[in-house]
């Protein structure tokens, strides 16, 4: 299962898609050339999918803040220290009255939403006298102090926690994937932990031979290397590997026109390399795996290549890059399978998280098999009651008929017998 095709991104890149009024580049490009060229229409790219939990709320906010045209005008002049620092929020003032409604509709609705969440969460731990505003400050994307107006402190805000969250969620998606490799290390032994000792070896020789087959694949190039860029050129873009052109090659995979490779190009270019090690067919392969490779490629190029660390390689970074020793003199790339990805303490301490954590799961399921047979007793005590309340109702008529006294009605009339 892919675990995410979309990128993350600085907010500055997030605006820089939304943004689809800009004048493209011009690409000298004889595209003719490219096999099976793919027209780009660079009003239909969607903004990529940050990850962030805030992520609809922040491209709401942009995509409004971009119809109001002085302050369009000061995003398409800003750089990326000036929208990180935060002097860019100051702008806000000076937007109309529209956009300044819309946005503090948005904001209302994310006060909502998160409130609505609080109360979930409380709800699932049966908290009672939840404090909403004391709550809400652990969100740090918007100021919970004002919850029915947009301010400059908003933006500031969320430009802010987003840059924040996007610098570290790579570090925490390598962090689970380290969780995904020995949780399924951990389910392996105690699954051979179930067998007899005959079964158990014939699973570990599958094992060892599935482990085998899957290193046996070709020599994967070097991120970012001539190698492996010339083989894009030739494979992929179907041009002649001897006129090999680094400015070319960048315009061509500068997909938007906007001129960046950001980290959804950039990754595009590791497929022919991720195809050597990893085919969906062979059950050997993982494709989990196969993503941590693409991330762990991205982020090695970003490392040699982005200057400024703006996560963007322009087109003087990218060339400069090519000038270097390493890009025609690269070191062997090592491939997931030629790395350690725990060692056997860490995954010690993991089963014992495990551990620690099914018994907190047994325990709650106790109590709550205690709650439900406690429910259960209470329904059948009223149910009892019940029982017990028309059956004395009942022999009370009964003995009223007995006595040759007219029953009585719902409201205590009698109800008279017509003679015969």
């Amino acid at each position: 299962m892919r675990w995410r095709t979309i990128l993350l991104q600085y907010c500055f890149l997030l605006v820089s898609c939304l943004l689809t009024a800009l004048e493209a580049v011009p690409i000298d490009i004889d595209k003719t050339k490219v096999k099976n060229p793919q027209p780009v229409d660079s009003a239909k790219i969607e903004p990529p999918d940050t990850g962030l939990y805030y992520d609809e709320y922040l491209k709401q906010v942009i995509d409004v803040l971009e119809t109001d045209n002085h302050f369009r005008e000061k995003l398409q002049k800003a750089d990326i220290e000036e929208i990180k620092s935060g002097r860019l929020s100051k702008e806000l003032d000076l937007v109309s009255h529209h956009v300044r409604t819309k946005l503090d509709e948005l904001k209302r609705q994310e006060v909502a939403r998160l409130r609505m969440l609080i109360k979930a969460k409380s709800d699932s731990l049966q908290d009672t006298g939840i404090d909403h505003h004391a709550l809400l400050k652990q969100f740090d994307h918007l100021n919970h102090l004002n919850p029915d107006k947009f301010e400059s402190t908003d933006l500031d805000m969320l430009i802010k926690a987003a840059t924040s969250d996007l610098e570290h969620y790579d570090r925490t998606r390598h962090e689970e994937f380290k969780k995904y490799e020995m949780m399924k290390e951990h389910e392996r032994r105690e699954y051979l932990k179930t067998l007899n000792e005959e079964k158990r070896k014939e699973e570990e020789s599958k094992f060892e031979e599935m482990r085998k087959k899957h290193e046996n694949h070709p020599k994967v190039n070097h991120p970012g290397s001539k190698d492996q860029l010339k083989e894009v050129w030739e494979e992929t873009d179907g041009l002649d590997p001897n006129d090999f052109d680094p400015k070319t090659f960048f315009k061509l995979h500068d997909v938007n026109n906007d001129g960046f490779l950001d980290e959804q190009e950039l990754e595009a270019l590791f497929t022919k390399e991720l195809e050597k090690v990893y085919d969906p067919k062979n059950e050997e392969d993982d494709m989990v795996e196969m993503e941590e490779e693409r991330l762990r490629m991205r982020e090695h190029v970003m490392n040699e290549v982005d200057a400024n660390k703006d996560r963007l390689v322009t087109l003087d970074e990218f060339l400069k890059a090519t000038e270097k020793k390493e890009f025609l003199e690269p070191d062997s790339w090592e491939t997931l399978d030629q790395q350690q990805l725990f060692t056997e303490e860490e995954l010690k301490e993991y089963e014992n998280l495990i551990s620690l954590q099914e018994s907190e799961l047994k325990k709650k399921a106790d109590e709550l098999q205690k709650q439900k047979e406690e429910l259960q007793r209470q329904h059948d005590q009223l149910e009892a009651q019940k029982l017990e309340y028309h059956q004395v109702v009942q022999q009370m008529e009964q003995k009223k008929l007995q006595q040759e006294i007219p029953p009585s009605g719902p409201g205590g009339e009698l109800k008279l017998q017509p003679r015969m």
